[in-house]
């Protein structure tokens, strides 16, 4: 088995899929997107082949382009398989095996958006694994999820937050109206008091003075 290793700057790589990206939330049921090709741009990647895959790795400013996505990082790692004439330089690709993002990471995908530390992407398992402070939110506000690891299962309508040790997982979801009963009204209001806090004085009672009638 031989290896062939490429070096190039500035490099572009446009690799057409079989499988598109993984869903980064239960998406809200939508037209399917029709397949394009990936296209990697970084500037510095590196190229090594065997038989049946090769390995692709991007660093310097490392932006994908995919169907219905687009995914920033530092560092990017990308097994394709492959097949043809094993002597090739390229040979032809087949589809991708895993894609791992580290560093800084940024996934759009319609309106979510997920940030994090390392992303895994297999496309084979449609399924993207999360973490390194991963988070996850619509781009209107209207939720927002984080946890230690996330798991996004692309076709489920489903992700799981998986919390470790000490960490919780943690959803934000829209304001609830208040559920609780109105309060009662206050019976009668208290005795008003003047400006120094003292309750006004007593009113006097009347003083009734008998009349006599006068002398003749």
């Amino acid at each position: 088995m031989s290896l062939r290793r490429a070096s190039v700057c500035l490099f572009v790589f446009v690799l057409a899929l079989r499988a598109s990206g993984a869903d980064l939330a239960p998406p809200a049921p939508a037209p399917a997107a029709p397949l394009s090709p990936t296209v990697i741009e970084s500037g510095a990647a590196e190229m090594v082949s065997t038989d049946k895959e090769t390995t692709f790795t991007f660093s310097k400013g490392v932006t994908v382009t995919a169907t219905n996505m687009t995914l920033t990082c530092d560092f990017l790692e990308v097994v394709a398989r492959r097949s043809g004439d094993p002597t090739a330089t390229f040979g032809k690709q087949e589809d991708f095996k895993s894609l791992i993002a580290t560093g800084n990471v940024r996934i759009v995908q319609n309106d979510r958006e997920a940030v994090c530390e390392r992303a895994e992407v297999f496309p084979g398992d449609d399924k993207v694994v999360l973490s390194g402070n991963p988070r996850v939110r619509s781009t209107d506000g209207q939720y927002e999820a984080s946890g230690p690891k996330m798991e996004l299962l692309r076709g489920e309508r489903r992700a799981r937050i998986i919390g470790e040790g000490g960490e919780r997982p943690r959803i934000t979801l829209p304001p609830l109206k208040d559920l609780g009963y109105e309060k009662e009204k206050k019976a009668s209001a208290a005795p008003s008091s003047n400006a120094a806090g003292t309750p006004p004085a007593a009113t006097p009672p009347p003083i009734t003075v008998p009349l006599t009638p006068a002398p003749r």
